[in-house]
């Protein structure tokens, strides 16, 4: 008998395709696409930002430091630092700072609190620190619960347009990635956005389906709540009904956490099948949950290779500003003091550099607001790097978790040229296609084009 060594399966080394998404999201149809959605929400949030709602004041934090208590004052506290700070009554605060103190906006308070959130889990990341990175994603879920509680017409609106943005500009950066990753072509921006803008349904449905589907078995426990109310009998009702709400708990939970592990696959899962929203779920959900320990394994690579990617562009943007203001600073001679005022030196940690008051010469303050843009634009690109790469990595891992659990080859997509003639396509590698041509077909039949 003849000893057989061990075969590995292509799917016992998928996880190395991940890396390939640092590569697709620098592309630059891509990284356009994230960037015009950035500017759209940036703008948005800017505008609403004049009626400047959110108060700041001082306010003061007592840390314990060995046997006494250090009290901390912070002078610019917003309302969002006092609402995480635990046992404070931001009530109290607003009600004795409004009339005093100058105001913010909800999106620069939010923009600000997400920058220093999002390098929290990047440290964390880094090293090791899970706590930590769980602490960061829970000050997130609490700073967005803080802006529908006080804000709540300002939150609607914007968060609208925000998640529209955002997810037709995923859709079509998935749908760039996809057949990225197929290797059967690469569209064009028109063609992408295009895809894009005719499946906003599907796009959009899927998150907003599974949140009303949350509601929908989270309602009959509502109203339980509400029957406990009534004197005696609500308590015995709330008694006697609490396994049916356990039920519906049981199935809400199902959704919830299908939905949360699989959110990212549900625009992929449009750009791959050109399904519906309800498609889309059901997908994502059977994914999560037919392979958990594939898909948390998938993410974490996800989540490393995306924080290193970031560092390495975050780097190459800082040199990119450090390099061109020291050789203007060689260019400005002895005059670098001007320099200083229209622009101050860029850091690593601070793109824009120290924060400090505008010059009062009209000519340096035009200067100083142009000089800013030009640098806002640069971070700008970072972030929609960020963006990108989130997208273009939950297409790769769709593909495996596709090909994980349904035994889809990773080559397959489905492609429709329009409406009425819709078939899924799986495309060959190069050698095969003289077979095609032998069969009394052309190269042209067995490839489509949107």
């Amino acid at each position: 008998m003849v000893d057989e060594k061990p075969v590995l399966s292509l799917s016992s080394s998928l996880f190395p395709r991940i890396f390939q998404a640092f590569r697709m999201a620098i592309q630059p149809s891509k990284l356009a696409i994230a960037f015009a959605a950035l500017t759209i929400v940036c703008l948005t949030g800017s505008m609403m930002d004049l009626s400047r709602t959110v108060v700041v004041g001082s306010y003061a934090v007592a840390l314990p430091r060995g046997a006494s208590t250090e009290i901390l004052r912070n002078q610019n506290a917003t309302e969002l630092d006092v609402y995480l700070r635990p046992g404070a009554s931001l009530k109290n605060f607003i009600e004795s700072r409004a009339a005093t103190n100058h105001r913010t906006g909800v999106f620069c308070t939010l923009w600000r609190f997400g920058v220093k959130e999002f390098h929290g889990v990047l440290g964390g990341v880094f090293s090791g620190d899970i706590p930590g990175v769980t602490r960061c994603l829970g000050d997130c879920v609490k700073a967005l619960t803080w802006a529908f509680r006080w804000h709540t017409p300002y939150s609607i609106v914007f968060f609208t347009v925000a998640f529209t943005v955002l997810s037709l500009a995923g859709g079509a950066i998935c749908r760039i990635a996809a057949l990225q990753f197929t290797r059967a072509e690469r569209p064009g921006l028109i063609q992408a956005v295009h895809f894009a803008l005719r499946r906003p349904a599907s796009l959009l449905g899927g998150p907003v389906i599974s949140l009303v589907l949350i509601l929908v078995f989270g309602a009959p426990i509502m109203l339980m709540g509400l029957a406990g109310n009534l004197p005696v009998v609500g308590e015995l009702l709330m008694g006697l009904f609490l396994s049916l709400a356990f039920v519906a708990a049981c199935a809400a939970t199902v959704i919830l956490v299908g939905a949360t592990a699989g959110l990212g696959l549900m625009s992929p899962a449009v750009a791959y099948e050109d399904s519906d929203s309800f498609d889309a779920i059901s997908h994502s959900l059977s994914y999560v949950y037919a392979k958990p320990w594939h898909m948390g394994f998938y993410s974490i690579i996800a989540v490393v290779c995306g924080a290193v990617s970031y560092v390495f562009v975050r780097l190459f943007g800082f040199l990119l500003l450090w390099t061109t203001y020291r050789f203007l600073e060689i260019g400005f001679l002895r005059h670098d003091e001007k320099l200083h005022t229209i622009w101050p030196e860029p850091t690593f940690a601070s793109f824009l550099g120290p924060a400090g008051a505008l010059p009062d010469a009209w000519s340096l303050w035009l200067a100083a607001w142009l000089v800013r843009i030009w640098v806002l634009a640069v971070i700008g690109v970072m972030v929609s790097f960020v963006i990108s790469f989130y997208f273009s990595a939950n297409t790769i891992i769709y593909a495996l978790m596709r090909h994980r659990v349904d035994g889809t080859p990773l080559e397959e997509i489905y492609l429709s040229p329009s409406k009425a003639s819709a078939e899924p396509l799986s495309f060959e590698p190069a050698a095969s296609k003289p077979t095609a041509e032998a069969n009394g077909g052309s190269p042209q039949e067995s490839e489509t084009s949107e």
